[in-house]
């Protein structure tokens, strides 16, 4: 923990004022002891904490930012714009683990989204005490929500008149209950000096013997009083006199112990920054429940000296006794001697007299983020997805900088992932053979972790190595799953550390969860290159040329975990002049979905080639799949157009209205009759609709990956890309299409696989068709490139 300035000075732009008094008009709207704004940051999927009041900042730096797409409450109010409330413990454990992992203290909190109309700007929270069994009420929920919207005006008026609406730096913290400030100031400034606590002890001029003051001066042990911000405001006459021999304190000497009161608790007393105790304050800061336990604080002068400190909480803040005590019988290693004997003497941690090197990670042992890797690991599904959350979770957890992964495959290693190493640094090392003497082959073939405090302990125990720093550390992590080699994992830190035994047991321990996510990941990546492979096969590589229109197509595979395989659209010469465009959804994904629309298909194919109408087309294809009864249902839609006269006979099986936009521009939402998904019921009727299609314009049909937006209606999404169609103008097809597909295509995450088939009336000027063919040869060699890329 720190307790210095992140910035300059307080924050006093128009944006933190309107941020600073949301979150302390929330947390009096429901009772809360503490609460916050999350804003959304220049990041994409980022959120960050801008405003926080009731905590101390600097406690819960864990929590400053928080990625939309995991799973913690705030990101779920921010993903489905609903709000989330979880009055206890019980409740958030059971929706949200990971929150509890890391604060798993009574509580209840509140979270609201921060919107206005499409726009999202970010969640408001509030802490407050837990009502078990006891739902959060009715106007409970009223009252955040009119904050939460009195928010989103101030917000949009500032973005109206220029100001930022995204938040990128620390937050700012608000004092709340207690000695009052001058305002917001970034998360770990100095706040200013306070004197005394108001309404708790008066000055001691002209207080009467029997008072507050005198009684606590009367205690042998040490008594401070912190507020919500984590700030001294009173010390007793034992803290005063014993601010250096008893309390360690630093930057109070020769002043009796004046020095203490208007600091930051851990700024004073830095022995208390240890992790081990950071949970014990959370806990008091987020529960009414008192905290006792032993601290071990070395002395410029040994011995060092153990004592017995208690946290008192209140609504205001909480009050601190401390008091020596003896040694514990047992006291673990990393709490004793962070990263002790594990360097060269002399190069102790600040403020600790060690004679080893300091340990980030020793200071990291509380498990808030190995916990919540191991639960984040659950989550994952692609061997990107299981990266990623490494990245994100274990190099903060144990102060890295650094981040390799090779997976094993046909004997050598290969890179997977990497982050911090100097760009091209790593490629000498990939595709290494594991009778290479490198530590990363080592560790694998060995089945051992190997911990290196210091480059140069690297350098020895591999002579010749190359090294991408003369300065740091490096710890080899074996990835084996049930006896089965993965690969390898490389953490990488910017200085020299030691390694406790306690971290290289969780490090141990971690590696395991990793390979076993990663080896479920390859299983998984497997059987989505089948699937694309499949669809790319059934998918059809060229479309129909014909007089008088043109169509395009494409198609693009979902990117999260195994959404692929469902999504397919064809264009059928079904006699007559005519042409039958074809778009359908097959629930599910993966392997037996790319089958099923395969089934679809070619049942679809089969229906109206044979001169069937409309209607019998999805009353055959629908009774046949109910038939192959594959545990599966699709929705689509089949349109027969008449190019030559425009003519349009359409039948649609729970599936989106398809967009047509007019020669003149103007675009709307067609409004089909529809039944229900084909393979539900067989005697399910599918109603045909007749329109007209004129020269110049376009028809529009798509799947729901397209427009839907999770945590969003699904009209916002159709209204959308009705938006954008409109918006396209009288451009080449192709270019139309690209349009539609692009902003969806961007996505890492795309939830969903997307098919898109546009067809448009020619003018006909020319008489012969010259046009109509040659837009339908260009769209059909877009189309087969499309192929080739999902393939």
């Amino acid at each position: 923990m720190t307790a210095r300035p992140d910035t300059d000075g307080p924050l006093t732009d128009a944006t933190a004022r309107v941020l600073a008094r949301a979150a302390l008009d929330a947390v009096g709207a429901v009772g809360g002891y503490a609460g916050g704004v999350y804003l959304r940051s220049g990041t994409e999927g980022l959120l960050r904490m801008a405003s926080l009041t009731g905590i101390p900042g600097a406690l819960f730096r864990p929590w400053w930012r928080m990625h939309v797409n995991r799973l913690y409450p705030v990101a779920e109010a921010y993903r489905s714009g609903q709000s989330v409330h979880l009055p206890d413990a019980e409740s958030a454990m059971r929706r949200f683990p990971q929150l509890m992992a890391g604060l798993p203290f009574p509580f209840g909190s509140l979270y609201e989204p921060v919107t206005r109309g499409a726009e999202r700007y970010g969640v408001l929270v509030v802490l407050r005490p837990a009502t078990p069994g006891v739902p959060v009420g009715a106007g409970d929920r009223e009252r955040l929500r009119a904050v939460a919207h009195r928010l989103a005006g101030e917000l949009s008026a500032l973005a109206a008149g220029g100001a930022p609406v995204v938040w990128e730096g620390d937050p700012v913290c608000v004092a709340g209950s207690g000695p009052a400030r001058d305002g917001p100031r970034s998360a770990g400034d100095a706040p200013d000096p306070v004197g005394h606590v108001r309404g708790q002890a008066g000055d001691s001029a002209g207080e009467s013997p029997g008072g507050a003051r005198a009684a606590v001066d009367r205690l042998d042990h040490a008594v401070l009083s912190v507020d919500r911000q984590g700030v001294i405001v009173f010390a007793n006459s034992a803290a005063r006199s014993g601010a250096e021999t008893l309390l360690g304190a630093e930057g109070t000497e020769g002043a009796e112990g004046a020095g203490l009161t208007g600091r930051v608790l851990w700024e004073v007393l830095p022995w208390l920054g240890q992790p081990a105790y950071e949970d014990h304050f959370r806990a008091v800061y987020l529960s009414p429940t008192p905290v006792h336990f032993q601290a071990f604080r070395r002395r410029r002068q040994p011995p060092p000296q153990w004592l017995s400190v208690g946290l008192h909480p209140g609504p205001d803040g909480i009050t601190v006794t401390v008091s020596a005590a003896e040694p514990p019988a047992y006291a673990p290693e990393s709490v004793v001697r962070p990263g002790g004997g594990l360097g060269p003497p002399g190069l102790g941690a600040p403020g600790l007299g060690s004679p080893g090197l300091g340990s980030p990670a020793d200071r990291a042992s509380a498990l808030y983020r190995p916990v919540a890797l191991a639960i984040a690991l659950t989550e994952a599904v692609t061997a990107r997805q299981v990266s990623a959350v490494v990245t994100e979770e274990l190099l903060p957890a144990f102060g890295g900088r650094q981040l390799a992964i090779y997976l094993l495959d046909e004997g050598h290693l290969h890179l997977a992932w990497e982050t911090g190493f100097p760009r091209g640094f790593l490629n000498r090392f990939d595709g290494v053979a594991l009778d290479v003497r490198l530590p990363g082959v080592e560790t694998l073939t060995s089945g051992r972790p190997l911990f290196f405090e210091s480059m140069q302990h690297l350098a020895s125990a591999y002579p010749g190595i190359p090294l991408d720093a003369d300065v740091g550390a490096r710890a080899f992590l074996p990835l084996i799953a049930s006896g089965r080699p993965v690969g390898s994992c490389i953490l990488g830190f910017d200085a020299p550390r030691g390694f406790s035994p306690e971290e290289r047991t969780v490090l141990t321990a971690l590696a395991g969860l990793i390979a076993q996510a990663l080896e479920r990941a390859r299983r998984y990546d497997s059987e989505a290159a089948l699937a694309r492979g499949l669809q790319a096969a059934l998918l059809p590589h060229r479309l129909p040329v014909r007089e008088h229109v043109v169509t395009v197509g494409r198609y693009l595979p979902g990117t999260a975990g195994m959404d692929v395989g469902g999504d397919w659209y064809d264009v059928l010469d079904a006699g007559g002049g005519r042409l039958a465009l074809v778009i359908g959804d097959v629930q599910g994904h993966g392997v037996a979905a790319a089958a099923t629309m395969g089934q679809l298909r070619s049942a679809v194919r089969a229906f109206a080639l044979s001169g069937n109408t409309p209607e019998q087309v999805f009353r055959g294809t629908n009774q046949l799949l109910i038939d192959l009864d594959p545990g599966q249902f699709a929705s689509c839609c089949y349109v027969l157009l008449d190019p030559a006269t425009g003519l349009v006979l359409a039948v649609r099986a729970g599936h989106p209205q398809p967009l047509l936009r007019h020669p003149g521009g103007r675009t709307e939402v067609l409004d089909l009759p529809g039944g229900v998904v084909l393979g539900i019921d067989a005697e399910a009727d599918y109603p045909v609709t007749r329109f007209r299609i004129e020269p110049g314009a376009v028809l529009a049909l798509y799947t729901d990956g397209l427009v839907e937006i999770p945590g969003t209606d699904i009209d916002v999404g159709v209204e959308r890309l009705r938006a954008a169609l409109a918006g396209a103008g009288p451009a080449p097809l192709t270019e139309t299409a690209d349009l539609l597909v692009a902003e969806a295509g961007n996505s890492a995450d795309r939830p969903d696989d997307i098919a898109l088939l546009l067809a448009s009336r020619t003018d006909g000027a020319t008489g012969d068709g010259t046009a109509g063919a040659a837009g339908a040869d260009e769209a059909a060699e877009a189309a087969e490139a499309d192929r080739q890329d999902a393939a």
